[in-house]
């Protein structure tokens, strides 16, 4: 029955193909704005594209990297680093704490989906 709900709340979003490593693509999802990031390892993962510091939909077309073992993006306006696994914003750049809301992944197939209901694991995969 589990899995049955959680493959309701599942939405294809696009291909793995749609994806480059390492360069966001971002995605409508009802009036939200979805950043999505491929990584090397084919780990995908989902935030928001909203920048909780300037306001603006950008998050995609932020600069990918790691901080230790988290992957991180940078805010291409202000720089600050989020976690790409919590949303958790790791450099502020002297501003308040803030976070980017995570959206949960799955690869199923060659098909990227969002798990609108936020209660998978972000950068899960099903092969």
């Amino acid at each position: 029955m589990t899995d049955l709900i959680a493959q309701e709340t599942m939405v294809r979003v696009c291909t793995v193909a749609d994806l480059e490593v390492e360069r966001g693509r971002a995605a409508l999802l009802g009036d939200e704005q979805v950043a999505l990031f491929l990584l090397a390892d084919g780990s995908v993962y989902g935030v928001s594209n909203l920048d909780p510091y300037s306001g603006a939909n950008v998050i995609s077309r932020g600069i990918v990297g790691s901080r230790g073992d988290a992957p991180t993006v940078a805010s291409p306006l202000h720089k600050q680093v989020f976690d790409l696994r919590t949303g958790v914003c790791l450099e502020t750049q002297g501003k308040p704490d803030a976070a980017l809301r995570v959206w949960p992944v799955r690869v199923i197939g060659d098909d990227v989906h969002v798990d609108v209901s936020g209660s998978a694991t972000a950068g899960e995969r099903d092969e």
